[in-house]
């Protein structure tokens, strides 16, 4: 390599991790706490955390954002950043290593920190390949999204994230917990202490079936009671959150009266696994985008494996409406997407999806910023107010009047470092 491009790319990435001070000027801000845009703002920040938001002019220089709308830092709270599904995607697995994924989950995380989302939680990865990129994003070593990372999802033998689904019988071998491969309370204490072990945030169980897994069901229970209890009582221990996979009813329900924190999907929920939720404070994220997205792809002779097929068929076109029903049940709602499904950086269309439903747009923000700030049990994420992170965000438009201005971000700012401008 040429020296001088060598120590252009050395400066740059230093560059990138040196903090700055300053002061934006926002035509209007999103308050995520009032669910309202509360006019123009001057937003000081310093280092990584916001210092004031006044009214008052500044004396200092400003990042002139007086004709846009600024938002907090989006949260996606179901990304798959080590991945895009797609016709090859199934023999990626032999024939991508750990370094081939880092690589592709760098990528996919540019992607979507450029479309606002400063901030992701990745329910399930290969190798821990995003535990490592989330420790390299802080050290500034690379840019991307501030990552939750939960390490390899857990699962039963034969289970949704099963990693030898689909693999012919010699190669198979024999998963255990180590390798997120569980089948008795033993096991999910040893699981997850091996998850504490390897520094995960949180842990992501496969409480059902799946849709793009290689196994015939999408929607039966794959965990029992007595290891969930067990899940639930270790996890605690270690202060991580719980989220669950689950599109079947039976699993679901199951899950939530064990006291997991999050539903991703929610497929076949009904009244009861409702009412169990709100008397539980159990969240949904409802990843509609990736409902929409797969079942338009099993039309596509190929796309999908002949066993993936009808299940992306039967279960995609469902989530939306599943969404609308729990959201006016009074369900509380977390954005995810579930991108790695669906393309990465296309996250902001869950949005639209959302708001086509019947949630109000600053609803839909709010599940964004301050949903995914309970969630992730961290009050510095999804605000623009003293003491958050420097994490802002802004549109040319009224995203409150069109939300799909969110998919048209043209300013980024995470930790006082711009992105995007």
């Amino acid at each position: 390599m040429n020296h001088k491009i060598a120590l252009s790319l050395v400066l740059a990435v230093c560059s990138s991790a040196a903090h700055a001070d300053g002061w934006l000027h926002c035509g209007d801000v999103f308050d995520s706490e009032r669910g309202e845009l509360v006019g123009e703002r001057y937003i000081q920040f310093n280092n990584d955390k916001i210092v004031s938001v006044t009214s008052d002019k500044p004396a200092s220089d400003v990042v002139d954002l007086s004709d846009k709308t600024c938002l907090p830092g989006l949260t996606d709270l179901h990304v798959h950043l080590d991945g895009q599904s797609g016709p090859g995607a199934y023999l990626n697995r032999f024939t991508e290593g750990p370094a081939d994924l880092a690589y592709t989950a760098q990528n996919y995380g540019m992607k979507t920190l450029l479309a606002g989302f400063t901030t992701v939680r990745n329910p399930g990865d290969s190798f821990n390949v995003t535990l490592a990129l989330r420790d390299a994003i802080k050290a500034g070593k690379v840019n991307g999204p501030r990552i939750y990372s939960a390490g390899k999802s857990l699962a039963t033998t034969g289970g949704h994230a099963d990693p030898t689904n689909g693999v012919r019988p010699d190669l198979m071998g024999e998963p255990g917990p180590k390798q997120g491969v569980v089948n008795s309370p033993a096991d999910v204490k040893e699981a997850i202490r091996q998850h504490y072990k390897d520094g995960a945030d949180f842990i992501k169980i496969t409480a059902t079936g799946g849709v793009l897994s290689m196994a015939s069901s999408g929607e039966n229970p794959q965990f029992t009671d007595d290891e969930l209890e067990a899940l639930v009582a270790i996890a605690d221990d270690y202060n991580f959150h719980i989220a669950a996979h689950a599109h079947g009813k039976s699993g679901m329900l199951r899950a939530v009266n064990a006291g997991i924190d999050t539903i991703e999907h929610g497929t076949y929920m009904d009244d009861e696994v409702i009412a169990a939720m709100k008397a539980n404070g159990t969240y949904l994220v409802p990843t509609i985008m990736a409902g929409k997205f797969v079942a338009e792809k099993a039309k596509i002779d190929g796309y999908f494996p002949a066993v993936v097929k009808p299940k992306a068929l039967a279960i995609g076109p469902k989530i939306q409406d599943t969404f609308a029903t729990a959201y006016k049940a009074g369900v509380k709602i977390g954005f995810g997407t579930d991108s790695g499904v669906s393309a990465h950086g296309d996250n902001a269309k869950e949005f639209e999806y959302m708001v086509g439903a019947g949630m109000p747009a600053e609803e839909a923000i709010q599940a964004a910023t301050i949903a995914a700030s309970d969630i992730l049990r961290d009050p510095r994420l999804g605000r623009i107010k003293s003491g958050s992170y420097a994490d802002v965000i802004a549109v040319d438009g009224n995203p409150l009047e069109d939300i799909t201005e969110l998919q048209r971000v043209t300013f980024v700012m995470k930790n006082g470092q711009i992105h995007k401008q």
